[in-house]
């Protein structure tokens, strides 16, 4: 075992046996949930990109999360081929359904900073809220045993890369979109 999977899987089981709680236990599956397929950052785009004046802003979380799920579903995850930590530690009970994918990088947790990165990048006070959130759904992969913590960071380096490069294509397509308006 590496040093860095024995290091994740002290942290694991930190958590495990000193932060499991029943609170816990019935608050972490619904956040966690939230981000399931990105499906709470989906959201937040697309109602952005309903309201005029928020599309650029929609448009950059939109970019933020494709960028995201091709780097992380699309070439790390299958590139990698991480096993779950649950699959190795098979003493500890999931109180989630198992994943299908493999573990590395967590992709709940790449997309939910992708999503905070551009917020924050556009200058929105939603950025707070967004990153509380994030962290949490970060926290619950942990967890719930599903990610090693190495899985996670590596998430939220990809996540902020995600963001910067979503702003950097959204804004492209704004000043693209500007210059044939002007054309015309």
């Amino acid at each position: 075992m590496s040093a860095i999977t024995a290091l994740d899987f002290t942290i694991l089981d930190f958590i495990q046996a000193h932060l499991r709680t029943a609170f816990g236990d019935a608050v972490m599956p619904v956040i966690t949930a939230l981000g399931n397929s990105g499906i709470i950052w989906i959201l937040l785009a697309l109602v952005l990109l309903c309201i005029p004046k928020c599309r650029p802003l929609g448009l950059t979380v939109a970019a933020a999360l494709a960028v995201d799920v091709i780097l992380c579903n699309g070439i790390i995850k299958p590139l990698v081929a991480r096993i779950r930590p649950y699959d190795i530690n098979t003493a500890v009970t999931l109180i989630i359904s198992a994943p299908t994918d493999y573990s590395f990088p967590s992709g709940h947790t790449a997309a939910s900073f992708a999503a905070v990165t551009a917020l924050g990048l556009k200058k929105t006070k939603w950025w707070i809220p967004a990153l509380v959130l994030a962290l949490l759904i970060a926290f619950s992969r942990l967890y719930l045993y599903v990610h090693y913590p190495s899985d996670v960071l590596a998430g939220v380096v990809i996540g902020v890369l995600a963001g910067f490069a979503g702003k950097f294509i959204a804004d492209w397509i704004i000043r693209w979109r500007e210059k044939r308006k002007m054309a015309h």
